[in-house]
């Protein structure tokens, strides 16, 4: 056999070092939020230092001249690969197993956080109706006492022409409802509703990548979306008093779910089992390679001792 070919036991060195590479990916995402630039260039970095040093090992057991340099060469990259693993694995690769640990948690303060977000549309038009009711109940007694304070008839916009008292109630209550309900309106709430329900699906499904963008975005979006809801708020209709009429008031706060993915937590069993498991298959392709019959490292002396290098 050509050891010189990529063999079997090659790819299960790749393979691994991709897949201890990935979780360490999802993990530097958590720690980074979201920081996929950062997370990516992580895993690679330790993609290349694991098989590098893996597959450097394997060539230097199966150089055939220098024997004794390479020997120690190789000892080298073996101490840097288990070094590597050792370090690695304690972060980032255990910190994703660390958060999962705190899944139901998580999970629970995101999905408290969206329920709360969900409920702000309903809240302003609940607030809206309200006071469009009350609008409206000034305009129908602004008309009924007409002759008797025209000054207020005058300060609601109302017109002595052609146009019915009934028509210019109808026609201000038009305006009132387009400046609290534009025409964007619908959309707006519509694109918010797609993301609260992409988010908690998310969030039941415990999506790693997807999850983290959800826990920076949820207040952030939440509160943009009320900023929106109280700049409509903010409009008055002729004859509103400022001091009688509040703006759109929601109060809400999310719990902090971000403190999870960043705290480091202690490397668990479960992760250094799989590490460790990791670091065997890793080691595969260096374990079968085979030293050069020519190689005098670990050869039989007289006297019984091997001939290794000092």
């Amino acid at each position: 056999m050509n050891e010189s070919k990529f063999s079997l036991a090659d790819l299960i060195t790749v393979l691994t070092a991709l897949a201890f590479g990935f979780v360490c990916f999802l993990s530097a995402n958590f720690f980074t939020l979201g920081d996929t630039f950062q997370s990516i260039l992580t895993a690679v970095i330790i993609f290349l230092l694991l098989c590098g040093t893996a597959f450097g090992a394997k060539w230097m057991k199966r150089t055939r001249r220098n024997f004794k340099t390479n020997f120690i060469m190789e000892i080298v990259m073996l101490v840097l690969f288990t070094g590597f693993m050792i370090f690695f694995t304690i972060k980032p690769f255990s910190h994703l197993f660390a958060v999962s640990m705190h899944k139901t948690e998580i999970q629970s303060k995101l999905k408290a956080s969206i329920a709360q977000a969900e409920k702000m549309y309903v809240a302003y038009e609940r607030y809206a109706e309200n006071r469009e009711n009350l609008y409206k109940s000034k305009l129908q007694s602004v008309v009924a006492a007409k002759r008797t304070r025209p000054a207020d008839f005058a300060t609601f916009g109302f017109e002595n022409n052609s146009v019915t008292d009934a028509k210019q109630i109808e026609n201000k209550m038009f305006t009132m409802h387009a400046d609290l309900f534009p025409s964007n309106y619908v959309k707006m709430k519509k694109v918010d509703s797609a993301w609260l329900t992409h988010a908690g699906n998310t969030v039941n499904n415990w999506n790693p990548i997807r999850l983290v963008n959800i826990v920076v975005e949820i207040e952030q979006k939440s509160n943009d979306r009320l900023q929106r809801l109280i700049e409509l708020s903010t409009i008055r209709e002729p004859g509103e008093i400022e001091e009688e009429t509040e703006d759109f008031v929601f109060t809400h706060s999310f719990d902090d779910a971000k403190s999870r993915f960043v705290m480091p937590g202690k490397p668990m069993s479960m992760s250094i089992g799989l590490a460790a498991l990791a670091y065997l298959l890793m080691m595969l392709s260096y374990a079968v390679s085979k030293r050069s019959s020519k190689s005098t490292i670990f050869v039989k002396k007289v006297g019984g001792k091997f001939d290794v290098p000092l």
